[in-house]
């Protein structure tokens, strides 16, 4: 992985400071409506030990980003993803499902520590070589501070790259600091249960749409209230 990484501002961020990131991903365009090549998206995984259930079953389900975009042009997607005291890598972008199943089944999970900002770190480099439509990050903790997560959300929001936050669990803090890091990327926060495979599995098609065709391409997702792409779209701005 690249590892150069811009400054962390100060915890004692202000809150005009977020302001104005916030204002300024507003006036960056979003991904076109209609396709004109394929949408390029970071699928970020936590692959600590207690993710084992959880990376077994984004193996299974990741072709449904595929799959959603087949008729919107298609979609490359990188997997990044860290584990242990202090490795987070990134692969090659892919442009089929097997393709990423087959570098998902070569990762073991081992026992760490979150590292979520250098995964925000990675995903402002990616965009900043080239176009970045969406980053999916599944997790279930935040063992970080808060504060420079969000500044490297802002970051993230004024390259244009709206961070779609798939939250396991009911971890409080977790919960909050992943509706932050949305929120300040435009994007949209959800929660899963992976006794429910398949809400996981909509939400994953419905960020890749997203990537893929932009707003209008989610709506064609949005067939019933309260379906995942209804409540992704409610939050993106």
């Amino acid at each position: 992985m690249h590892k150069s990484r811009p400054p962390v501002p100060s915890s004692a961020s202000s809150k005009a400071d977020v302001d104005a990131f916030i204002a300024g991903a507003a006036r960056t365009p979003a991904p076109s409506v209609v396709s004109t090549g394929r949408g390029r998206l970071i699928f970020a995984l936590d692959a600590t030990m207690s993710r084992q259930p959880t990376w077994d079953l984004a193996v299974r389900l990741q072709g449904e980003m595929f799959n959603a975009t087949s008729a919107l042009g298609g979609l490359d997607v990188q997997l990044v993803y860290f584990r242990g005291v202090n490795e987070c890598r990134a692969s090659r972008f892919v442009s089929g499902g097997e393709g990423l199943a087959a570098v998902m089944r070569r990762i073991a999970v081992e026992g760490g520590m979150t590292q979520i900002g250098r995964v925000l770190t990675h995903a402002g480099d990616e965009a900043r070589r080239g176009r970045v439509n969406a980053l999916v990050y599944v997790g279930d903790a935040l063992e970080e501070r808060v504060d420079p997560l969000c500044a490297k959300a802002g970051e993230l929001a004024l390259l244009g790259v709206k961070a779609f936050m798939f939250h396991e669990g009911r971890d409080k803090g977790a919960a909050h600091g992943y509706a932050e890091i949305a929120r300040i990327t435009g994007g949209a926060y959800a929660a899963f249960d992976t006794s429910s495979p398949g809400r996981l599995a909509a939400l994953l098609a419905a960020a890749a749409a997203y990537a893929a065709g932009g707003c209008a391409a989610l709506r064609l997702q949005d067939a019933e209230a309260g379906s995942p792409a209804q409540n992704l779209l409610s939050q993106l701005r």
